[in-house]
């Protein structure tokens, strides 16, 4: 009885122990890979060949080109193809699954369906959920997008401070983009530091960058760079003047959606005006 005991305590306490060593593993920063690091920072600049995919990924990739995937928003809110392709098909399949399991309940219970209910209201869901999910990610690279306009205005401000501290085109441009913490500063880095390890000028990366994720105004920070850089112009004034003239448009663009959400706003407001009035009337016309 003792031994069984101890054997007990002593797999008991192996298996905590384990445990404990597995939890401690995942917490402790693991060494980056080289291969996929160096993939990153020296991307080829054609496709990849179809031969190259994975054989399970290739279904993925030639659903997601017959999808048609939004690039540009894909690439601004870091989501690839594939990614969002699988997104749409998965809501698709959960709309198309609860018509279904709604049906089964249903005829379970003792209520007979035709088969065409069924089959109408599964196909019809699941258009909806793929297109909600297909909205979703619009969504999401929208306000990604106005993020993104914002803190391209900080930037412009921190690259003219720089360059009045006496800085270089390039060194102002990497030192503004440390500044900062967030997403859009993390891209930007990332964008310098793929110029300097290929040994590019970091206005051609932005520019590059500004046309992957349709953000214009950063490539207006390359094209102005680009002639202190090349022509040694003094820019710094002409940064702080691009940055007040897209606060301005921002402004300008809230204004606008805010207007318009307004006017649908009043919308509802003029029908309940309307049932009121049918309330107060009817008493009055009952009576006739």
């Amino acid at each position: 009885m003792l031994n069984w005991q101890l054997t007990l305590a002593v797999s008991g306490g192996a298996a905590v122990g384990f445990g404990v060593f597995l939890v401690i593993r995942e917490l402790l920063p693991a060494t980056p890979a080289l291969g996929p690091a160096l993939r990153r920072l020296h991307q080829p600049p054609s496709v990849t060949r179809p031969g190259t995919a994975p054989r399970s990924a290739e279904w993925l990739t030639g659903t997601a080109r017959w999808l048609r995937p939004p690039h540009r928003q894909l690439a601004l809110i870091g989501q690839t193809p594939e990614q969002y392709a699988l997104s749409v098909l998965l809501s698709a399949l959960i709309g198309l699954a609860a018509p279904t399991m709604l049906t089964v309940a249903l005829v379970s219970a003792g209520t007979s369906l035709p088969f065409v209910v069924p089959v109408i209201g599964s196909l019809g869901t699941a258009f909806l959920f793929a297109l909600a999910a297909h909205r979703s990610v619009l969504q999401k690279a929208a306000r990604a997008r106005e993020e993104f306009r914002l803190a391209v205005c900080t930037y412009l401000d921190l690259v003219a401070l720089q360059l009045s501290a006496a800085h270089g085109p390039v060194q102002s441009l990497e030192r503004a983009a440390e500044i900062c913490d967030g997403w859009v500063f993390e891209r930007i880095q990332e964008a310098l530091r793929i110029a300097q390890m290929q040994m590019h000028s970091p206005w051609e990366e932005l520019r590059d960058l500004a046309e992957k994720i349709g953000i214009p105004e950063l490539g207006d920070v390359g094209a102005i760079m680009r002639s202190s850089g090349s022509e040694g112009a003094q820019v710094h004034e002409t940064l702080r003047s691009r940055a007040d003239a897209l606060r301005d448009q921002i402004r300008t663009d809230n204004l606008a959606r805010a207007e318009g959400i307004t006017t649908r706003l009043d919308i509802p407001g003029s029908l309940l005006v309307f049932v009121l009035l049918g309330f107060i009337a009817y008493p009055f016309v009952s009576r006739l």
